[in-house]
């Protein structure tokens, strides 16, 4: 007798449950615990909190942390006015305007952001004998700028042009020139569209700090990568993967967040249309 079609599917879905609970139990039993205990857990980096010792956290947290939030935030800051000046410059009426955002765009957003970095690290200072405000962190920064601008203005071009033309034309009807026109009326719409896409790219940024270890900081200047690497080759855990492991947590308990951040403006504007 031929099985009812939500019978079927109860029996697929049973059958790919088990197959998966059997994958995990083969990987639970194949898998070298005191090894990975010994290389990713390391007591000599997690510490014990229960006695007092914090191992490496409180340098991670005070210094990989908040330098990491303080290059994404000066990033995002500054890559957002150059992608909003890049976004008008692109739906300029204006020829060579539409073209040198467009090259600019194209140009950026073609290029790996670590070759910007090294570029604006190490090329752009040597070739024009030109000091980064900053020093090495700062061009490192602004490569993340030249980037994060380029594509964000993608973003924000396609926010403006979603706006409503209407809106446009009632705020001429009202005697608003076009400058304050697009300032007043076009550009926050534009923004409240654009919300969900730019907060993913502030969660795409703090990930990208991590390319400014290849430029060397100072001590307090570490973000959370560069720090976890040292911590590997000097600290209690010293030849064990336990930092990067701890530098992965502490990514997921920023990023985390935000994805969720991002999924739920992403709903709240789908039922707002």
């Amino acid at each position: 007798m031929a099985l009812k079609r939500t019978t079927k599917r109860r029996v697929v879905q049973g059958v790919l449950y088990a197959v998966l609970l059997g994958v995990a139990v083969a990987l639970a039993f194949a898998a070298d615990w005191p090894t990975i205990h010994d290389n990713f857990f390391a007591p000599g980096g997690f510490g014990n909190p229960f006695k007092g010792d914090w191992g490496t956290w409180p340098d991670l947290i005070t210094v990989g942390v908040k330098n990491t939030l303080i290059y994404t935030a000066i990033a995002f800051a500054a890559g957002l006015v150059l992608a909003v000046l890049l976004a008008l410059m692109r739906l300029s009426p204006v020829g060579p305007y539409r073209w040198l955002a467009t090259v600019y765009i194209e140009f950026f957003r073609g290029l790996p952001a670590l070759l910007v970095v090294l570029l604006m690290a190490f090329g752009i200072p040597i070739a024009f004998q030109w000091t980064p405000p900053g020093g090495a962190v700062g061009a490192g920064v602004i490569g993340l700028i030249l980037v994060a601008g380029a594509y964000m203005a993608e973003t924000v071009r396609a926010g403006i042009q979603a706006v409503p033309k209407g809106q446009t034309e009632a705020a001429r009807s009202l005697g608003m020139s076009g400058a304050r026109t697009t300032v007043t009326v076009v550009l926050p719409q534009a923004f409240r569209i654009v919300i969900p896409p730019l907060t993913n790219e502030f969660v795409l940024l703090i990930k990208d700090t991590a390319l400014l270890f290849v430029i060397g900081f100072a001590a307090d200047q570490r973000e959370l990568t560069t720090l976890a690497r040292d911590f590997v080759a000097s600290s209690p855990s010293a030849g064990t993967s336990t930092s990067y492991i701890q530098a992965a947590i502490l990514y997921l308990v920023i990023t985390l967040p935000l994805t969720q951040l991002v999924s739920y403006l992403e709903k709240r504007q789908r039922r707002s249309r």
